[in-house]
């Protein structure tokens, strides 16, 4: 029996991929499961359609991203804290912290996308990486300046 697996099968195989598969095995587990699905011609067609609907939606995805990283990339962000002499922070700049400075510069960023590699609890400049697509990924420096004591 030849099937088109709809859901990926662990020690099968994954989603899309044509497979001849024993009758009962497909039969019994695979189609009521709704984890395959007749490879028929009518339901080979229907899954090359979709297939190519979303590889086309997914290179728009990855082009918008691509022009949003051209305009993130090296954006320059400025936070001021109170600091200890040695340049410790009383308190941390955080992920969302970080995502409302850039809310602030125009760039609506989740915070789940900000990739830091801890918070930030010390003077100096951070380098942190912006997700913005599975394939395309901006850089954002955050200079963390000490408040100045009066």
């Amino acid at each position: 029996m030849k099937v088109i697996l709809s859901e990926n099968v662990p020690n099968v195989g994954k989603i899309g991929d044509v497979l001849t598969v024993a009758d009962g095995f497909g039969r019994n587990y695979l189609l009521p499961r709704k984890l395959a699905v007749l490879a028929n011609e009518r339901n080979v067609g229907e899954f090359e359609h979709q297939k190519r609907v979303a590889s086309s939606r997914m290179a728009k995805a990855r082009a918008q991203a691509q022009g949003a990283a051209k305009e993130i990339d090296g954006l320059r962000l400025s936070v001021t804290r109170h600091a200890g002499e040695d340049g410790k922070l009383f308190g941390s700049v955080t992920v969302r912290e970080v995502a409302d400075l850039m809310a602030e510069k125009g760039f609506n960023v989740d915070r789940r996308d900000l990739v830091m590699p801890d918070v930030i609890k010390t003077v100096g400049e951070y380098a942190i990486t912006v997700k913005l697509h599975s394939d395309v990924t901006a850089k954002v420096v955050v200079e963390v300046k000490a408040l100045e004591a009066e």
